[in-house]
C-alpha cells in the first residue's frame, strides 16, 4: 500500500514550513533516506527525507506553500498505484473532531508545481469545531484575543499561532461583544473594545492609480519563503508586547587598547584578536547572571528566569535575518564565544544551520555598529524581554580634566517589554554593563 510523507516537526517553536523545491519528482524512483524536497522555517532550509522506498506517486503541496507540520506533502508507493486511497485514509483519520476530511485527488497533478486545491482544508473560525493548537491558546491568554473569532489556516481550519498573531488585540468586552470586527481599535496600541466592534465599518475608499506612473517603473517582489516569515514574527512581537528602549553609551578607550595588544601579540603566544562583538557579547554574559529578571521570557501568565546564558546573536544572510545561539555563553572565553560565532554566522549564509542551533535564546544581542550605525531601535525576540542594540564606535565629548576630551565611545541601546520588566532594572543592567565594557581587559582575565 502506498505510504504518505508527512512533513516533519522542525524543533517545538516551529507549526509551518515553506516548501522551497522539490528534489524528487513525481514518478522517480526513491529509496528511504533520500531527499525529496528542501523546506524552510524562520531560521534554516532543511531537508524532508522519504520515509519509504519506491515510487513518487504524488507531490501533494507545491514549492512555495506554507504547509502546517505533521501534514502531508508526498505519497510513495508501487508505480502505477493509486495515491487516492492512501490520502484519503490519511485525512481522515488526521482530521479535527468536528470537521470532515477533504476529498483526495483522482490522480496526482499533472503539473508538479500545481497542487490539488481539493486537499486543502478550508479555513474557518475556532467557533465552528476545528480547535487550537496549545502554543496558540497560549498565545490567544498572553495577547487576550477571543480565539472564537479568528479563522484557523492550521490543518482542518485549526487555530495555530500565527493566526493568533495576525489577529488584532481586545478587551474582554470586545471579545463578548457581536458586531463589526475592525483591523484595528480606538484603544491603547490599537485595542479593539466593545465600541469599536457596535461601530459600522468605514466604507473602502478606492483611489484610482496615478496616471503618472509608466510601465517598469516598479518592481512587484512577492513576500514569501523567509521574509514572509520574518515579517509575521515582527508583527507578532511589536502587537504582543510593550517596548520600550534605553540608550546609553560606554567608553571603548579599554576595548581598543585590548584589541591592539591582541593584534600586536597575537601571533607569538597564539591567539587572534577578538572583534568588538566578541568582546559585547562577554561583557553581556558576566554581566547578565546579576541581573536574572533581564535573562527571562515573558510567557503571559508567566515570567521565566534563566540561570544559564544562552545568547541569540543576530546575523544578516542574503535569505534574510537570522538568529543563531551561543549556548552556555556564561561559561565560555572570549575565545569561545568568537569561534562559537564564526561557526554559527557561516552556517547561517549557507543556509546549513539546525533547528537546534537557531532557538532556546535567553537574551538577544543586535550590532550595527559596523554599517555605521550609531543608535537603533532593536525589535523584541518574543518571548524574551530583552534585546540589546550595539553600534558603532565614534567620538564623543566628555569633560575631563584638562577639559573637553573626545573619548572613542560605543551606544548601546536596549529594548525591553515592560510587561515582564520595569525600566529601573533595566537600565541597573545597563550601568553594569557599561561598567564591563570599559574595563573589559579585567573582564577579559576573569
Amino acid at each position: 500500500m502506498a505510504s504518505i510523507v508527512v512533513l516533519p516537526k522542525q524543533g517545538n517553536s516551529v507549526e509551518s514550513c515553506i516548501i522551497v523545491r522539490w528534489l524528487k519528482n513525481a514518478g522517480d524512483a526513491v529509496k528511504e533516506g533520500d531527499g525529496l524536497c528542501e523546506v524552510e522555517t524562520d531560521k534554516a532550509t532543511v531537508e524532508v527525507p522519504a520515509t519509504a522506498s519506491g515510487v513518487l506517486l504524488a507531490q501533494v503541496r507545491a514549492a512555495g506553500e506554507d504547509v502546517p507540520v505533521q501534514t502531508p506533502i508526498a505519497v510513495i508507493g508501487a508505480a502505477g498505484e493509486n495515491p487516492a486511497a492512501a490520502l484519503s485514509l490519511e485525512l481522515g483519520a488526521s482530521s479535527p473532531q468536528g470537521t470532515s476530511a477533504p476529498a483526495a485527488p483522482a490522480a496526482p497533478a499533472a503539473p508538479l508545481e500545481a497542487p490539488s486545491s481539493k486537499l486543502q482544508a478550508p479555513s474557518s473560525p475556532a467557533s465552528a469545531g476545528a480547535g487550537s493548537s496549545p502554543r496558540a491558546r497560549e498565545a490567544a491568554a498572553a495577547k487576550g484575543v477571543d480565539l472564537a473569532a479568528i479563522a484557523g489556516t492550521g490543518p482542518g481550519g485549526l487555530v495555530i499561532e500565527r493566526d493568533v498573531a495576525a489577529a488584532p488585540r481586545m478587551t474582554p468586552a470586545a471579545a463578548a461583544a457581536g458586531g463589526v470586527l475592525p483591523a484595528s481599535g480606538t484603544g491603547l496600541a490599537g485595542t479593539i473594545t466593545a465600541a469599536d466592534r457596535a461601530a459600522p465599518a468605514a466604507p473602502l475608499e478606492l483611489k484610482a492609480p496615478s496616471s503618472k506612473l509608466e510601465a517598469g517603473a516598479m518592481t512587484d517582489i512577492p513576500v514569501k519563503s523567509i521574509r514572509k516569515v520574518i515579517a509575521e514574527r515582527m508583527r507578532q512581537s511589536i502587537g504582543s508586547t510593550a517596548q520600550l528602549t534605553l540608550n546609553t553609551t560606554a567608553k571603548a578607550t579599554a576595548m581598543n587598547a585590548l584589541r591592539a595588544r591582541y593584534k600586536a601579540a597575537g601571533e607569538s603566544v597564539g591567539l587572534a584578536a577578538p572583534s568588538v562583538n566578541d568582546l559585547i557579547l562577554l561583557a553581556v554574559a558576566r554581566t547578565l547572571p546579576k541581573f536574572p529578571a533581564v535573562n527571562a521570557h515573558f510567557l503571559g501568565d508567566k515570567i521565566r528566569q534563566f540561570s544559564d546564558i544562552h545568547l541569540g546573536v543576530a546575523v544578516d544572510t542574503e535569505r534574510g535575518l537570522m538568529v543563531p545561539v551561543v549556548k552556555d555563553a556564561g561559561r565560555k572565553s572570549v575565545a569561545e564565544i568568537g569561534k562559537d560565532v564564526k561557526a554559527l554566522a557561516k552556517a547561517c549564509q549557507e543556509g546549513s544551520a539546525k533547528p537546534e542551533q537557531l532557538s532556546g535564546s535567553t537574551f538577544t544581542v543586535t550590532n550595527l555598529g559596523a554599517l555605521g550605525i550609531e543608535h537603533f531601535t532593536p525589535v523584541l525576540n518574543v518571548p524574551e524581554v530583552a534585546i540589546l542594540g550595539v553600534g558603532g564606535i565614534v567620538l564623543r565629548p566628555y569633560e575631563g580634566a584638562k577639559g573637553v576630551e573626545f573619548i572613542p565611545s560605543i551606544a548601546l541601546s536596549l529594548t525591553i517589554d515592560h510587561q515582564g520588566l520595569d525600566g529601573a532594572p533595566a537600565a541597573r543592567f545597563l550601568q553594569a554593563l557599561v561598567r564591563a565594557i570599559e574595563a573589559i581587559d579585567l573582564v577579559v582575565a576573569a
